[in-house]
């Protein structure tokens, strides 16, 4: 039997704050804005005329901004059937990255085709084999349908849900519950669970002054049994982090499956715990990054003070 492949150290994130890659104000201010995560668009954001300038500002940017550790920066390609993602890819591909967005991706094939463009492009420019994630977005029914395969696909960090898009394609109209939609996230939750990735990312909330339902939806989607929302002004980041930030008992549990993890025989998948829960190594990968993200939460200590 082969041996188990190392983890991938995935960081969490409770924020992926969108910015459009063909506006440079707007792009440069995102950085400051305090999300966990940047998503600069060239998909839904960009006019196609001006998608090549779009390409061209997002990599000069990112090049400028060079390697840093916050916050988590993707970008959002355009999808494998549209043609235009090699562009995409060609141009920002660099040390500035940490991944990219694939829009509407709708099989296996699709993420394992970016994946080898990924890997020629990293090899040529100097970044580590496998250093670029990739989160796989579900707009569709045949998404949906190939989500485990996609969630296995290589790369794949998380599932994010195209809400609006997929609503469009099955001919739904979400009411205030959003219960028309309840079956594709929990396919996307299961899925993810079942390839030993992150949680899905929640979809956006595009009405901006509704605070009270960004928490409310944010809140229910964490219960269902995602971690971090898409958004796309600031004003959201503060509501989606309330919802997000893990509770003291939440990291109890995390420091007890790690604990527990920590006492398996090398080598072991997983193990039982004394109340009958079982522990693979997916889940104590992911208790590790709730811990993670906790510590990069804590405030550091005043200055002069006790350390």
């Amino acid at each position: 039997m082969a041996p188990d492949p190392a983890p991938v150290a995935r960081r969490l994130a409770r924020s992926y704050l969108f910015a459009p890659g063909s506006h440079e104000r707007l792009l440069r201010d995102a950085f400051a804005a305090g999300a966990d995560a940047v998503v600069i668009d060239l998909e839904d954001s960009v006019a196609a005329e001006h998608k090549p300038h779009a390409r061209e500002l997002v990599h000069r940017v990112l090049v400028e901004r060079g390697r840093s550790a916050d916050p988590l920066v993707f970008v959002r390609i355009n999808s494998v059937a549209s043609g235009l993602w090699r562009d995409d890819l060609d141009a920002i591909v660099c040390a500035g990255l940490d991944g990219v967005r694939v829009a509407r991706v709708e099989s296996a094939r699709d993420v394992c085709e970016v994946d080898e463009v990924l890997a020629a492009l990293e090899g040529g420019r100097g970044l580590a084999a496998g250093a670029l994630e990739v989160i796989a977005t579900i707009e569709s029914a045949t998404g949906l349908a190939n989500a485990l395969a996609i969630a296995s696909a290589p790369r794949v960090r998380a599932l994010a849900f195209g809400r609006a898009d997929f609503l469009q394609d099955v001919s739904a109209a979400a009411g205030a519950d959003d219960l028309e939609t309840l079956y594709a996230r929990a396919q996307l939750v299961v899925a993810s669970r079942a390839a030993g990735i992150l949680p899905p990312i929640a979809p956006v909330h595009p009405r901006l002054g509704d605070v009270d339902d960004l928490r409310r939806t944010s809140l229910a989607a964490r219960r269902l049994g995602f971690f971090g929302r898409s958004c796309v002004h600031p004003s959201q980041i503060g509501v989606i982090h309330e919802a997000f930030t893990p509770s003291p008992a939440e990291l109890d549990e995390a420091r007890t499956l790690l604990a527990a993890f920590a006492g398996a025989p090398p080598g072991s998948r997983g193990l039982v715990l004394p109340d009958g829960r079982y522990v693979d190594r997916a889940l104590a990968d992911r208790a590790r990054a709730v811990l993670t993200l906790a510590s990069r939460l804590e405030p550091p200590p005043a200055e002069g003070g006790t350390p």
